[in-house]
């Protein structure tokens, strides 16, 4: 059936949305494809509907194909089963809680694994039923704080999310496999450029668990790449902790003034100025940084939390929140130090910190901070630091934690070369679940020696809604929208652009042979100047464009090309036999 343009639902705007950030968000909405209805939620118009139901089409045919069956599950889930798996409280202020008018207590769903776990302990009982892979395409909900960037942060998306049930780790593994051979598809279909990363398995738990992301330059996460084939999110980045040194030689540590430094690079300077080492100069990778925050608990309760590391690094927040999850870092407050008289606020040092020691504070250390290492660091004294203090010698931390930035050229972990540090957008997560949900809920089965024996699952998500907004970044132009063709609402959008009936009869004419031809048609009949019709088409972002215009005359049309900008004047009589090729074969004009 053609559509008129005329008829249509949606109107295009000449400037851009005030709260737009990236371009996607920019354009989706001046193209009429989405509107706001709140922080974080959009209403999908007719013609970014038809992106979205294409693109689920493209997941639909590649989770088939593997021999995954489609089924669909409530988006208000009872809160019994995440209790049962601790969820209910990991998720923290991130999930939509509600209760009915009994009381009960419901959550707008985050993700499904409670839910298909219970729905296929209901059903089956034997390792026969198994392998079984389940999905669904289904509205998504989650509290986020900071809801940004049209539909690459959202708090209402969709998501399809599959699940893997086998009878052991065997089988979980080919299940892992097969997902993610079909997500390589599903994402090659899509068209823009991605990275497969280690990641970190968060709120989900599991063995493992790995990212599928978009390359793109103003994308949140950060993820490393190294020569030898290393790949992983940043927050999944694990430093290799350097050999211990041997400090028989070190001096005693040395405590000095060292007025004015409230900065590593002051702090470097005076101590090359009036400390000096006799073997090299001081660096900032000699100073050893102590950084407290406090940890809230789920229950609402504080705790305090010293990070050590060398001062030239940065505690990664991003690296830490994965690290601590589901607590999270809030910072040390002037009325927390209050509290705690014997940090020096500045000079803080590890004298003070660790259970055994004055403040009581959980004292944990980079990796690098190994023994033998020596350090200038806070002296715990407003205006003094030590020198020489070596870890092993003269202080020891309650253990390790790994959440200092990682740098563009620091070695990767498995030591193929230097990192390189990228950002991307999170377009699908895979995990390897194991036993986690299939245990809190009671998923056994009966194996072939009749024993029963608890279900091993997987759990994979891709952002269907997301990729709408990842793929328009990857294809859009200073015009507006580009969309492959796989994926744009229509094939061919025609512009009638000269007065007379002549020129829209000739118009309709043409895109009703190519609707029965099979070709999804936008005719676009509206009143309207040449001018507007050629801006709303390069702003829709059809692949194709056809102009029925002055050279009617002539028995011409042009044929535009969006992607390449190419030109090109064909007979009308030819127009039909054009279009098609083009549509079902070249990917642009030659």
């Amino acid at each position: 059936m053609i559509t008129r343009l005329s008829e249509l639902f949606v109107r295009t705007l000449r400037e851009d949305p005030a709260d737009a950030e990236v371009p996607s968000h920019r354009w989706l909405v001046r193209a009429g494809y989405i509107r706001r209805a709140a922080p974080g939620i959009y209403s999908w118009l007719p013609l970014g509907y038809k992106v979205l139901r294409n693109i689920e089409q493209i997941v639909r045919e590649e989770m088939d194909a593997i021999g995954s069956q489609e089924a669909h599950l409530p988006a208000l889930l009872p809160a019994e089963p995440y209790q049962a798996s601790g969820r209910w409280i990991d998720y923290g202020p991130n999930i939509f809680r509600l209760k009915d008018r009994k009381g009960g207590d419901y959550l707008l769903g985050p993700t499904h694994e409670e839910m298909f776990t219970l729905l296929v302990k209901d059903l089956y009982s034997s390792y026969k039923d198994l392998p079984l892979h389940l999905y669904h395409i289904q509205t998504k909900y989650r509290d986020e704080a900071r809801p940004r960037a049209g539909l690459l942060r959202c708090r209402e998306f969709v998501m399809k999310d599959s699940y893997s049930f086998d009878i052991d780790d065997i089988g979980l593994q080919k299940s892992y496999d097969a997902h993610r051979d079909a997500y390589i598809k599903i994402f090659n279909r899509l068209g823009f450029e991605y990275v497969i990363v280690h990641a970190m398995s968060g709120a989900m738990g599991g063995s493992a668990s790995e990212e599928f992301l978009a390359v793109a330059e103003n994308g949140e996460d950060t993820f490393v790449a190294s020569p030898g084939g290393y790949a992983a999110n940043v927050e999944a980045v694990h430093v290799v902790p350097p050999e211990p040194v041997p400090y028989d030689n070190a001096p005693a540590a040395h405590v000095h003034d060292t007025p004015d430094t409230p900065t590593i690079e002051t702090l470097v300077n005076h101590a090359n100025a009036q400390v000096p080492r006799e073997d090299r100069a001081w660096t900032a990778a000699d100073t050893l940084k102590n950084v407290v925050v406090m940890v809230r608990k789920l229950d609402g309760t504080r705790e305090p939390l010293a990070i050590g590391l060398p001062g030239d690094r940065e505690v990664d927040l991003k690296r830490l929140a994965a690290t601590l999850e589901p607590d999270e870092a809030e910072a040390f407050t002037e009325e927390d130090f209050a509290d705690h008289p014997s940090l020096a606020k500045g000079y803080i040092g590890p004298g003070v910190l660790g259970e055994n020691n004055a403040s009581g504070i959980r004292y944990l250390t980079d990796p690098r901070v190994v023994e033998g290492t020596r350090w200038v660091t806070g002296a715990d004294q407003p205006g003094r630091h030590v020198f020489d203090l070596v870890c092993g010698r003269d202080f020891t931390a309650d253990g390790v934690i790994d959440v200092a930035e990682v740098k563009e050229g620091d070695p990767a972990p498995d030591g193929s070369g230097p990192l390189r540090l990228a950002r991307g957008i999170e377009m699908g997560h895979i995990f390897q679940l194991g036993r986690k949900y299939a245990e809190a809920l009671g998923l056994k089965v009966l194996d072939s020696n009749g024993k029963l024996v608890t279900v091993t699952m997987g759990s994979y998500g891709v952002g269907v809604s997301r990729a709408v907004a990842v793929v328009a970044e990857g294809t859009c132009d200073e015009k507006g929208l580009c969309w492959p063709r796989e994926i744009a609402p229509y094939d061919v959008q025609i512009l009638a652009t000269g007065k007379g009936e002549a020129v829209l009869n000739a118009a309709t004419d043409l895109a009703r042979e190519l609707d029965d031809a099979g070709i999804k048609v936008l005719l676009d009949d509206r009143k309207a100047s040449p001018g507007v019709k050629f801006a709303d088409a390069e702003i829709m972002g059809m692949p194709t464009s056809v102009v029925v215009g002055r050279g009617l005359a002539e028995g011409l049309v042009e044929l535009r090309d969006r992607k390449t900008g190419e030109i090109e004047n064909i007979p009308l009589d030819e127009a039909v036999g054009r279009i098609i090729a083009v549509v079902r074969g070249r990917p642009s004009i030659d």
